[in-house]
Formats: structure tokens, sequence, C-alpha cells
């Protein structure tokens, strides 16, 4: 596909950028779909705090105890025999954001694309926001470069202020000559004891597969984003003050939707997010000026 190319590494990962855990979430439900293979991983010594950050032990198979340490992994699709050779194929990068040296992680990571022939990139990221669970999910497509915005119709980013590790790769990458998308999804502020979010996955890999023309299995992902829904409307139902306030976020939802609305209002709500250091509005109190 025009823009992107045949060989689309898609990046999620792990904390700031992952409200939801919708896009980590994402690129997990990707890897189900095919039979990965890892071809390159950083070393965690040099990137990760371990306090911050830190190891995880799991039971084996065989019932023995092994650390699993933070990481961040590129991961390439299998090539499926009879299909398509023009069909665009997703490899991944996953991982967590990591706590130091990040011009040298990204510098690494993209040169393992380059290894890779990665033709484009789409960064999955999803942010806390005022916006209802009881409507589609809002997905904010932007890049900084110029063909990529005209042949996809992508919004130009204009927020200044701290970012996280998705913008430093995409900045990085875009230098390499790797074209670069992200995609953040609009979480509901309000559900952070409903996580994950599927329908905010689910959102993200709709629109992944309408950019990149790659097909993707969504699975069960539908039947939980419903029931995802369906649990936050039991839990508002008991709550007045909450049902009063998800109904004026759907009475402005309602508005952006509108025909007469300004394109800029997603965008908005991103720069917004950014602002905030990556954390969501709060539900409003006695003295918030929303009331």
């Amino acid at each position: 596909m025009d823009g992107l190319g045949q060989r689309v590494l898609v990046i999620a990962f792990d904390g700031w950028n992952d409200a939801g855990e919708a896009a980590s979430a994402a690129a997990a439900h990707l890897r189900t779909t095919r039979d990965y293979e890892q071809v390159y991983t950083v070393d965690p010594e040099l990137y990760f705090d371990y306090q911050y950050t830190r190891p995880h032990v799991r039971l084996t198979a065989e019932g023995a105890r092994e650390l699993v340490w933070p990481d961040a992994t590129l991961w390439r699709p299998p090539y499926l025999p009879g299909s398509d050779a023009e069909a665009p194929r997703l490899w991944l990068l996953t991982g967590v954001e990591p706590a130091r040296a990040w011009q040298a992680f990204a510098a690494e990571l993209v040169d393992a694309a380059l290894s890779e022939d990665i033709t484009g990139i789409v960064a999955l990221g999803s942010m806390m926001s005022d916006v209802p669970h009881t409507r589609p999910i809002s997905i904010f497509a932007g890049s900084d470069n110029d063909a990529l915005r005209t042949t996809l119709s992508l919004e130009r980013p204009t927020y200044e202020g701290p970012v996280g590790i998705l913008s430093v790769l995409g900045a990085v990458a875009e230098e390499a000559g790797i074209p670069t998308v992200a995609l953040w999804a609009s979480v509901p502020h309000y559900v952070a004891g409903h996580t994950p979010s599927p329908k905010a996955t689910l959102a993200l890999l709709d629109r992944l597969s309408d950019m990149t023309g790659a097909d993707v299995e969504r699975g069960q992902l539908p039947a939980e984003a419903l029931a995802w829904e369906a649990s936050i409307d039991a839990a508002a139902a008991d709550d007045e003050e909450m049902t009063e306030y998800i109904h004026q976020l759907e009475a402005t939802r309602d508005t952006w939707d509108s025909p007469e609305a300004s394109g800029d209002a997603i965008a908005q709500e991103f720069e917004k997010y950014l602002r905030r250091g990556g954390e969501g509005p709060q539900k409003p109190g006695r003295d918030d000026p929303r009331r």
C-alpha cells in the first residue's frame, strides 16, 4: 500500500504510552494470530532500572521457577506459502519503556528495523481522556511525514512538551528514512478499574488494518469489547453522579461527531493528555469547575 509499504513495523510499549493496556494488548493480540519469530532483543542491563521496572518470576510448564526481565524485542512474521507476495506483513516491536539512554535505545532498535528492510512504522499508544465508554473509541492518527499525511489523510501534530518513547522512536526512524505514523486511542479515564480495555484495543487494530491494508484477525475482541462496555454500564447504573457525568461526556462527544464539528477535536484532546504528563483527568468532584 502506498505510504507505508509492505513491510510495516507495529510498535507498542507498556507504561506511559499504554492507558488501559490498549496498545500493548493490540500487539499481544497480533502475536497470537501468527507464529512470530524473535529476531532482536536489547540488553536489559543497558536500559532498565530494576527498582522501577522489576523482573518477574514465573513457573515454567515443567514447574520450575524462572526470572523474566524487562525487554524490548523485535518480532518477524512468518511468510505463509501460497499467500499474496504483495500483501502487507506486520513486524512487531514490543517491550517496556526504558528508564535511561533513550537515544541509544532508539538508535539500536531502528538499526534492527533497517536490517529487516522495514518500509514503514505504525506506533500504537493509548491515553486517558474525557470521553464516554458508550461511544466509538476515538483514534488520533498523526505523522510528521508530509508525504504520509497527504497519502493517508493524517493530522499534523502540533504538541510541544514532554513525550514518551514512541515519539523518540518515531523521530529517529524518520531521520533514518522510515516513514512513521502514530495511532492513539482515547480511553475513558473513569474506567481505570476496568482494565484492560478491549474496546480500545479493537479500535486500534481496526485503524491499523485500514491504514496498512493488512489482514488483522479480531478473534474474540468484538465480544470482549461488548462485555467490557456492559460491565461499565452496570457499575455506572448504581452511581447517580457517575451516570450524569457520562451523559455530559456523551453530549460533548456527539457535538464532536456532528458534521459541523472541527476535525481538530481529537488532536486537542491528545495534546491535553500529553501536557498532563500521561495522567488522565479525574472524575469531577464538588470543587471541580466542570460541575
